[in-house]
């Protein structure tokens, strides 16, 4: 018959003696017991971290741990179901470190925060595969317990937030895609089309040009306006390809974007002219398409296709209006 619950936080203990005495899987990192009265949680931030999973301690002071599910979108069931409704079944939820050997380590009792007790990340298979959702839930201490030091790498907001940074900023952090969806080259396209085009923008029509890190509410990971010209109020959106997912992608991006920015003009810059019906898609939806001819910029907009759709021409500076630069220049 199991006993009382006799660990202390900062215990360790075999994993197989653990489910021995108090039930619960002995495979898996949530462990329902129906033995007793508990649900048994384990952790490995580093492990969790290679697979994208953003679990540990945060800034709220909750610990946040990523639900069950391996592959597709996980659901609301079973285990993570169990931690979900702990208190209506009167369980408690008990968080165990993994160490070496099949040893664990108990670092105390936990709770799901009442107000906002999970919040949903995109993260890939884990084999590196598709992207799906995954829980994070967020475990607050019941009592003393020991913080094994391990950080969360992002800690979610109730609100929105808005940085601005320079054009040239780098190792701005981007949503997870398809690992296959958006090769090296591609880019590269994309990183020398925005700096070209800035360079232009800012030498050429004197417009102040940033980029943007936004964070939605109870969103861990941003998104990151690749341009936005502050000037005009243009939202700019780039894609080192002009194909129908790449046009596909950046619609998607610029509602999703436009819902937090001023914008009186959302536009696409691709390498190369777009093919009259992506052109078309874009003219429905007011989205202008900028993209480098030779030594010059071409604009296609709502109002430019109505002229038997004819595209705008802006002029790139010569080098010795803006000294080293010298026009588009694409990988």
């Amino acid at each position: 018959m199991a006993g009382r619950w006799r660990l202390k936080p900062g215990d360790a203990v075999l994993r197989r003696d653990l489910h021995r005495e108090y039930g619960g899987r002995l495979q898996g990192g949530i462990g329902p017991s129906s033995m007793t009265s508990n649900v048994l949680l384990f952790t490995n931030p580093a492990v969790a971290r290679q697979h994208g999973f953003p679990e540990g301690w945060g800034q709220d002071g909750c610990y946040h741990y990523t639900g069950e599910g391996q592959r597709g979108d996980q659901r609301m069931a079973q285990g993570n179901l169990a931690v979900l409704n702990h208190r209506v079944n009167g369980r408690a939820l008990r968080l165990f470190r993994s160490a070496s050997g099949g040893v664990v380590e108990y670092l105390g009792e936990f709770e799901v925060d009442a107000e906002h007790p999970y919040y949903l990340i995109d993260a890939p298979e884990i084999d590196g595969g598709t992207i799906r959702n995954v829980f994070v839930f967020r475990l607050r201490p019941v009592g003393e317990v020991k913080q094994d030091g391990a950080r969360s790498p992002r800690t979610p907001q109730p609100r929105p937030t808005i940085t601005q940074l320079p054009v040239e900023a780098e190792g701005i952090e981007r949503t997870f895609t398809e690992p296959s969806r958006e090769p090296q080259t591609a880019q590269q396209r994309e990183t020398a089309l925005i700096r070209a085009y800035s360079d232009y923008a800012i030498a050429q029509l004197g417009h102040e040009m940033v980029k943007q890190r936004i964070v939605p509410a109870w969103e861990a990971t941003p998104l990151c306006i690749d341009l936005y010209d502050r000037t005009v109020q243009e939202l700019i959106e780039a894609k080192g390809t002009a194909t129908r997912e790449g046009i596909h992608s950046a619609i998607g991006q610029l509602l999703d974007y436009a819902r937090y920015v001023d914008a009186k003009r959302m536009t696409i810059l691709v390498p190369s002219r777009p093919r009259t019906d992506l052109a078309k898609l874009c003219e429905s939806l007011r989205i202008d398409l900028i993209w480098p001819n030779g030594s010059s910029w071409e604009r296609l907009s709502e109002e430019s296709s109505r002229d038997e759709g004819s595209s705008t021409s802006q002029r790139s500076p010569t080098p010795e209006e803006v000294g080293e630069w010298a026009g588009p220049s694409l990988p």
